[in-house]
């Protein structure tokens, strides 16, 4: 059971096992970098000059991508305490899977655009869910109100596409095993933090792939867990500043579900 007396809202999907106002559009903060990272996925697997399908043209993994003032960005990442100027699209990739580098994500977008990412979206039956903008810091007035919105049915729902056996899929889930970030939801999930070898179900262990978005009042959590069986999950969080803490506690106690879930 949830508790009772969250001082925010909970919004959780996990199709077969648990479902909490799972359609409610809610901030993602990072965890909308998903959509881009899918769209730079199906650029670098789907083959013919337009990427394999509505998204976009092909991408080469190796391209070189130089890093501009207008990249860099405070928060989340490496980069900018890093003396580097240009990273290939693979490793931006990297980048914005593993540590959620908001630099190499500002890189990411600019070389992809934010049209190409949500028409690929779109494509892939995502109504609500949308990256509005590039990560700033700080967000100002004049900028759209926040980086990405979208709802946990419609982010569950991706999930279970990111676990398909597709390449574009592969490689996206390959990314998301490195994420360092496992103190939402599979907090409670007994697995090896840095197992980031892709596992196929049924696995010996309980196996992680998750994305983590972390604002003000806003955390996210959306992932792909595998055992003797697999589970998808979004878990999306909004309270006022402060009370942070005691959402992810509440985020935990779904992974707690989840892992018995999984465990079959």
């Amino acid at each position: 059971m949830l508790p009772p007396d969250l001082p925010g809202t909970l919004s959780v999907s996990v199709p077969g096992v648990l479902e909490h106002r799972p359609d409610e559009v809610l901030p993602l903060a990072s965890v909308g970098k998903l959509l881009l990272l899918t769209e730079v996925a199906h650029g670098l697997t789907c083959g013919g000059p337009n990427g394999g399908g509505p998204g976009g043209g092909r991408l080469d993994a190796a391209e070189p991508v130089d890093l501009l003032d207008e990249d860099h960005c405070g928060g989340s990442g490496l980069l900018t305490r890093l003396s580097v100027g240009r990273l290939t699209i693979a490793d931006l990739a990297t980048l914005t899977a593993a540590v959620s580098d908001n630099t190499a994500t500002n890189a990411l977008i600019r070389r992809v655009g934010l049209s190409r990412v949500n028409t690929r979206a779109e494509a892939l039956g995502l109504v609500h869910t949308r990256v509005l903008d590039r990560i700033r810091e700080p967000r100002l007035p004049e900028h759209p109100p926040t980086f990405a919105v979208g709802t946990a049915a419609e982010l569950s729902a991706l999930a279970g596409r990111i676990a398909a056996d597709e390449p574009w899929a592969r490689l996206l889930l390959g990314w998301m095993a490195g994420c360092g970030d496992r103190a939402m939801v599979p907090a409670l999930i007994p697995h090896d933090t840095e197992d980031a070898t892709v596992r196929d179900v049924p696995s010996p262990s309980l196996w992680v792939a998750n994305k983590t978005g972390t604002d003000e009042g806003v955390r996210c959590d959306v992932g792909v867990v595998r055992g003797a069986r697999q589970v998808c999950y979004a878990v999306l969080a909004r309270c006022a500043p402060g009370d942070e803490f005691a959402m992810v506690r509440a985020m935990r106690a779904v992974g707690a579900r989840i892992a018995t879930a999984a465990a079959g």
